[in-house]
């Protein structure tokens, strides 16, 4: 059995970060994906294969609370669900990271504020080739340094939905967006501002996601081991429950165990905090690191709202996602509400076969015809009503007597939200036909999860200075072991109301530097983490 210094589960964001942060320093790593290479293929661009067919999902059932089965929308490959995702990357507001008074009730501080995340969040940007704009949010901090890349040009039909809601006085700026595009060079530019992004993997790589940006470039690696197909179900500790000896791997060919002596968990917050609940021994009889009760508690995925504006004449858009809005993000500045609403971002272009796909849950794609959703779908701006859910005790993971997973969920702090969707759907007006929303703030829990679902999932296994009310310690130890981390959206004690994968990769930064002074190792320049390039596939399967 192979022993490496250490071993990363899971390769998104959270997961990928770190071995990109690690591998300069020449550390054995090894890093175990349940998941397989994503094929590069056409249908990787093809809305029926990807939004119908949903070629890329996975098939595993999870249940609710009242025990109905569900198929989440998660994405088991190598990069994770970044692969899949939308790109917009922004960090969360100063006041995120304090106790907040919401309509709903209260989202609690974070052990660590925005200045000490500042730094990464600003190498994150520059690593994951963040396109924006300073000084146009109106709720940015004030001193974040200017975004390397410029903010992407809006189509016609957005530039003109921003001038309308000037006209307002509303602030709307351009979202900070990862693609690896330069606007100056169009004909040699990666990103070719397509139709198929968020929902897509890119099939030319022009997308800011971990498997291009952290993972591939590292494959050559001589110090570092990525293993596909395994999928991790437990971790062993010493009799005394204070060191994982062994993570155990299931496999196509049977069971795995691997040595580290660091284990780094970022396999999502569900699946996280799974491995954990199933991994209680005679030390940890409530799953490992729970002693503070909260492992699988406190799940968290974003109240989210779709609204479509709807046209009568085709609107003059194919890369609509450039435009958000937070001038309601901390209250209404036309009074009447002083608590948290939220942030409005434009989504993705939806084709007809992606808007068929929202829809199939209770609509079969067959009974609508092509060139009828075509034809909806060239008439529309499709947005996305962002607004923050509590920490709740009750909301949670786990695992039944089978193993499968459980996810209890509660809707909660609607007020806000349900305000902020009523502001834009009145702002709306004149400048379209009508406007409807698609889904108001999930009145069931599976309404949205073709598109959304789980993609925002976070808080199972939350960090904080107590051990008696969190899992993990300011650097994402576990309180209770002494080699255990997590790096994935599970460490959030609350979640904003911006998409969180830029903190996970800033936060990964940290806890990668972290790692590097533990393990006695020099941290590499930001320049030396980045431009790891691949000199030759190693033959990884040998090792097993």
């Amino acid at each position: 059995m192979a022993h490496f210094d250490v071993i990363i589960i899971g390769s998104g964001a959270g997961g990928g970060t770190i071995a990109q942060r690690l591998a300069p320093t020449g550390k054995s790593i090894l890093i175990l994906e349940r998941g397989q290479h994503l094929p590069r293929e056409a249908e990787n661009w093809n809305s029926r294969a990807v939004f119908v067919e949903h070629r890329y999902r996975t098939q595993e059932q999870w249940y609710d609370r009242l025990g109905k089965p569900f198929t989440p929308n998660t994405h088991y490959w190598v990069g994770g669900n970044t692969t899949f995702y939308g790109a917009a990357l922004m960090r969360l507001r100063d006041r995120d990271f304090e106790e907040v008074e919401h309509g709903g009730g209260v989202s609690p501080a974070w052990p660590l504020s925005l200045t000490d995340l500042a730094p990464y969040y600003a190498e994150a940007e520059t690593l994951w080739r963040v396109h924006g704009t300073r000084g146009e949010d109106p709720t940015e901090h004030g001193d974040e340094p200017p975004y390397a890349y410029a903010a992407v040009h809006h189509d016609p039909g957005v530039a003109q939905l921003k001038t309308h809601w000037e006209t307002q006085g509303w602030r709307p700026f351009s979202l900070p967006l990862g693609v690896d595009l330069d606007q100056a060079h169009p004909v040699t530019s990666a990103c070719i501002r397509c139709k198929t992004c968020g929902g897509y993997p890119c099939l030319v790589k022009a997308k800011s996601d971990a498997r291009t940006l952290a993972i591939e470039p590292l494959l050559g690696a001589e110090n570092v081991t990525l293993l596909t197909g395994r999928k991790v179900v437990r971790l062993e500790t010493d009799p005394a429950g204070r060191s994982v000896t062994e993570v155990v791997c299931q496999t196509a060919g049977g069971e795995e165990r691997w040595t580290g002596d660091i284990v780094v968990l970022a396999a999502g917050a569900a699946n996280s905090a799974a491995v954990l609940l199933a991994s209680a021994n005679a030390a940890h009889p409530d799953g490992l690191a729970n002693g503070s009760a909260q492992v699988g508690r406190n799940y968290m995925f974003h109240t989210l709202t779709a609204m479509v504006s709807l046209t009568a004449e085709p609107v003059e858009v194919t890369f609509p996602k450039t435009l958000a809005v937070n001038d309601f993000y901390w209250g209404d500045p036309d009074g009447g509400y002083d608590r948290p609403m939220g942030h409005i971002q434009l989504l993705e272009y939806m084709s007809g076969q992606t808007l068929e796909g929202q829809v199939s849950d209770w609509l079969p794609p067959g009974m609508v015809p092509d060139v009828m959703s075509e034809a909806l779908a060239e008439r529309l701006l499709s947005m996305l009503v962002i607004s923050e859910d509590l920490p709740l005790a009750q909301n949670r993971v786990r695992l039944s007597a089978d193993g499968r997973i459980n996810l209890d969920y509660v809707y909660n702090n609607l007020e806000g939200h349900e305000r902020l969707v009523a502001k834009l759907k009145a702002s709306l007006d004149g400048f379209v036909d009508h406007a409807h929303p698609i889904s108001q703030h999930h009145l069931q829990f599976d309404s949205l999860l073709p598109l959304y679902g789980t993609a925002h999932q976070a808080g199972t296994v939350r960090f904080g200075a107590d051990p008696a009310a969190a899992v993990l310690d300011l650097w994402c130890k576990a309180h209770q072991l002494d080699n255990l981390y997590v790096t994935d959206t599970s460490f959030f004690p609350s979640v904003g109301a911006v998409n969180p994968t830029l903190t996970v990769v800033a936060n990964a930064l940290r806890v990668g530097d972290h790692l590097i002074e533990r393990l006695g190792a020099r941290r590499p320049t930001p320049k030396a983490a980045r431009t790891t390039r691949p000199k030759a596939h190693k033959a990884a399967e040998s090792l097993s």
